[in-house]
């Protein structure tokens, strides 16, 4: 979208059949990653479809809340500190918007050879269709099968930590984000996502997860909820059908090298991921979108200076949110009681509010 207003052809090639607009559970997004969002032009329709709140409460896991907290807004004071959502809503929102900007886009289908040189590359897709383009832009993943192609050898590390997730009815009275450390999980959250439904999360060590048996993910995840009152009392009940669970690893993830090879640039989970225990993965992949898309509208030259400025430009803020993202979660691992939570939660988000 941001590339189309500067008057450049897009298009937009998509693995996933249905645009990934019918999967997933819920996102919580932050203010800096909802500044993106209202650049672009969608804020309207998720600030519609979403809920936003300021605060979150900590509980202990009987449910009783032990106090609430004022989040920052990173975003500016004119948008919420954070906005929960499902996500297959700000999927289908995206998917409307960049279709409407112009874009061509192509579902089930996904690149299978890159062949470049000094003016462009040269694209096989999977369909057998070819392509040239001046530049190709790879935002396919923590698990980026074009990392691979352009021979980037970094491959993501697990941090010893997973999470359950689903989507729920929305209970009466919950009006934020409620967070409850320790109990059966490491963390057992939950964060409304609309007026009528709610997105719900237990973070514990990570599994072999071919010992999980797909169809179990809604059994094992009620079990471990059984040690959480309050509000996971009605929660856990409507937890019954596995496809609506989902159960993810936590991994570390950065590039300390270039973030391109060539025309072929890296963005977001590709490049850089962390665990969600800043909520800051959506927001770190959208800055990356918003900080290429204003580099590559604002010159005429797009060469390997124009790259690795977005990768400088990007690397300080990204390291700094994984450094810590992986932080929060080792003290848990680790047992450690004394640790600054607040004070590094506070510092970093001190530095997002800046813009990227």
């Amino acid at each position: 979208m941001l590339l189309r207003r500067s008057g450049i052809a897009v298009d937009l090639v998509e693995i996933q059949p249905d645009g990934n607009a019918t999967t997933g559970s819920g996102i919580t997004l932050q203010g800096n990653a909802l500044r993106v969002l209202r650049e672009v032009g969608v804020w309207e329709q998720v600030s519609a479809q979403g809920c936003g709140t300021d605060g979150v409460t900590v509980a202990a896991p009987d449910g009783t809340p032990i106090f609430t907290q004022q989040d920052m807004r990173s975003g500016g004071d004119d948008l919420p500190a954070t906005l929960g959502m499902r996500r297959p809503a700000l999927q289908q929102i995206l998917m409307d918007a960049v279709r409407e900007a112009g874009v061509a886009v192509q579902l089930g289908c996904s690149v299978e050879k890159l062949l470049q040189d000094d003016t462009g590359v040269d694209v096989t897709f999977t369909d057998g269709t070819t392509g040239r383009y001046d530049l190709v832009a790879a935002a396919d993943g923590l698990h980026s099968a074009t990392r691979e192609l352009i021979g980037v050898p970094d491959v993501p590390t697990p941090t010893g930590m997973a999470v359950w997730r689903t989507t729920t009815p929305r209970p009466e009275g919950i009006e934020r984000t409620q967070l409850a450390f320790g109990g059966t999980a490491f963390i057992a959250g939950f964060c409304p996502t609309g007026d009528t439904t709610l997105y719900a999360y237990l973070v514990e060590r990570n599994r072999d997860r071919d010992s999980l048996d797909p169809a179990s993910y809604a059994d094992e995840m009620r079990a471990l909820a059984e040690g959480y009152g309050g509000h996971w009392e009605t929660i856990r009940t409507a937890i019954t059908d596995p496809d609506q669970v989902n159960y993810t690893w936590f991994h570390r993830h950065l590039i300390e090298g270039a973030w391109h090879r060539g025309r072929v640039v890296l963005v977001g989970d590709a490049v850089h991921a962390c665990p969600p225990t800043l909520a800051q993965g959506a927001a770190m992949s959208l800055e990356d979108a918003y900080v290429l898309a204003e580099l590559l509208g604002g010159s005429d030259t797009w060469d390997d200076a124009l790259l690795t400025a977005y990768r400088d430009r990007r690397m300080p803020r990204v390291r700094m949110v994984v450094d810590a993202s992986i932080q929060l979660g080792q003290w848990q691992l680790d047992g450690v009681r004394d640790a600054d939570v607040p004070g590094l939660m506070g510092r970093t988000m001190t530095v997002l509010k800046e813009l990227p």
